[in-house]
């Protein structure tokens, strides 16, 4: 026979399983002990009613689609910082970085992203670079979309310097719902563009703060797509002495 034919497709079952990965996004590991709970309360109501089962069966299918974190391609275009955060620009303002970083009191674009409980809740390194300071501060659990949330509420704060020098700021905050903020990068880390670092639990905030001379990108009202969307172009690297 010529070799014209095509190739055997393999195993039917094992290819039905890479479509469904490819399709369903993976979940967050900060959401497992959530789901598993749902699943056995699940089974629990369903000893006692089919139709408490079905409503736990919901319950938990929504909590994993809550935590999940789907795969995202950065843009290739260099000197970009892309959106923490999946949700929509809520405000586009000057302020001052939260003074628990150690930075100047000078007021830099902020630019907010609020997050519904329907939005993916993972956040996202802006740019390539490597963390310079991490700070929690507690505080309220205020409406994330107020204006006073970035000053009142519990949030955490990241400084990072970016390859081109540039310094970033990326703030999780926590909302009326969320009561739960985790990041998971330390002081001294390298961190890739795009990369999750951090999910903030059931309704929130993410503020980046952009270096003098950015060029916002995005407007008021605009749905972002974290680690894909471009926020701002950064200013063009100073050139090296000599």
């Amino acid at each position: 026979m010529s070799g014209n034919r095509p190739e055997a497709t393999g195993n039917p079952l094992a290819h039905a399983v890479k479509l469904a990965r490819e399709t369903v996004p993976p979940m967050h590991p900060a959401g497992r002990p959530f789901v598993f709970g749902g699943l056995a309360a699940t089974l629990v109501l369903r000893r006692f009613s089919k139709r408490l089962g079905v409503v736990g069966a919901l319950a938990t299918a929504a909590t994993a689609a809550f935590f999940r974190e789907p795969k995202r391609v950065p843009p290739a275009q260099s000197g970009l910082a892309v959106a923490s955060a999946d949700g929509l620009v809520s405000l586009i303002e000057e302020a001052v970085p939260p003074p628990e970083l150690g930075l100047p009191a000078e007021p830099r674009m902020r630019v907010s992203v609020f997050l519904s409980v329907f939005d993916v809740h993972v956040q996202r390194i802006p740019a390539s670079g490597v963390i310079e300071r991490v700070a929690y501060r507690p505080g309220k659990f205020l409406s994330a979309d107020l204006d006073k949330a970035s000053d009142d509420n519990e949030r955490n704060s990241v400084l990072m310097r970016t390859e081109d020098g540039h310094e970033l700021v990326v703030v999780q905050i926590a909302g009326l719902v969320a009561r739960r903020i985790l990041c998971e990068i330390r002081e001294g880390d390298k961190v890739g563009v795009g990369a999750t670092y951090g999910i903030i639990r059931f309704g929130s905030r993410v503020d980046l703060y952009l270096p003098p001379g950015s060029k916002v990108l995005v407007s008021k009202g605009q749905r972002t797509i974290g680690g894909e969307t471009p926020i701002a172009e950064l200013p063009t690297a100073p050139h090296p002495e000599g």
